[in-house]
């Protein structure tokens, strides 16, 4: 089997235990991650956290070994960020978050993921007609 499947199939297999974990602790319900945002249920919380501190220790393990980029502070840091946990608050699902509701059958998943490629598709008119500063990605 060629190395590159090989990857495929290691990056499949942890997408759908990434998937399979998000959905049992039920990141991917509405109604959870809306209990979460107005701190009604903090075992939500408190997952999201001990996510969080979790990525933040894997991230310090590995620091060494993965190289440092200097990236540069976008004027639209803040308003998109602001923008993206608004979005992320209303729909109760971030872009990953999508595909695990529509593994688990939530049909609403796609007005979410239709929203999501609108907006990609908006941000990159208006970018490109008002702003023009580099967004860092990939040279585009």
């Amino acid at each position: 089997m060629k190395p590159i499947i090989k990857q495929y199939i290691f990056y499949a297999f942890l997408g759908l235990a990434m998937g399979f974990v998000v959905a049992r602790i039920g990141f991917a319900n509405y109604d959870e991650l809306h209990r979460m945002f107005i701190f009604a249920d903090l075992r939500m919380l408190f997952s999201f956290i001990g996510a969080v501190v979790l990525s933040m220790l894997i991230l310090a393990l590995f620091s060494k070994k993965i190289p440092k980029q200097n990236k540069i502070f976008q004027p639209g840091t803040i308003p998109g960020s602001m923008l993206f946990g608004f979005g992320w608050a209303i729909s109760g699902a971030c872009p990953s978050l999508v595909f695990v509701q529509l593994g688990s059958g939530k049909l609403a998943a796609i007005f979410t993921l239709v929203g999501i490629y609108l907006g990609v598709l908006l941000h990159k008119k208006i970018h490109a007609r008002y702003f023009r500063w580099d967004t860092g990605s990939c040279g585009v």
